[in-house]
């Protein structure tokens, strides 16, 4: 029996290829968007622990100095927390390109793997067809040598 060739499967070890490539880039943006949402909690819970701490110094004697402080650490913290919203929007722009080229990519590999399956299928057909035809000639000319020797 002969061995099955796909004669595309260069094309398709290249389109496997771009695949693991795009679900590799989506990964990495994955990532990154997790480190920003961590950043931004961190931030939030900075502003919240900051927040309390100005409440403290409102009671007893005011330290004006100090009020000013946590406020202008709490404005920095919100700025930062502002900025790094901003980069999470950028990063949810690129993360939904990459995914379309993921499923981009994913569509053309699955194209050319159903048309290796159409065409195995086909080969297997008439692998069988060549043996089912041998062994119907095999069993013709028995019959034939039976009857001669009769």
């Amino acid at each position: 029996m002969s061995k099955f060739i796909f004669a595309l499967e260069p094309l398709l070890r290249v389109r496997r290829a771009e695949e693991e490539s795009s679900q590799r880039i989506v990964a990495d943006i994955q990532r990154e968007r997790y480190a920003l949402e961590d950043r931004i909690r961190r931030k939030q819970q900075a502003i919240t622990i900051g927040k309390s701490e100005q409440q403290n110094c409102l009671s007893g004697v005011l330290d004006m100095s100090m009020l000013r402080s946590h406020a202008g650490s709490t404005l920095r913290l919100m700025r930062d927390a502002q900025r790094i919203v901003l980069e999470l929007a950028g990063l949810h722009k690129r993360q939904e390109v990459a995914r379309d080229k993921l499923l981009e990519d994913t569509r053309r590999r699955r194209v050319v793997e159903l048309l290796r399956e159409n065409r195995f299928r086909r080969w297997k057909w008439t692998q069988e067809k060549i043996e089912r035809d041998v062994l119907d000639e095999l069993a013709v000319n028995a019959a034939a040598r039976k009857e001669k020797t009769r």
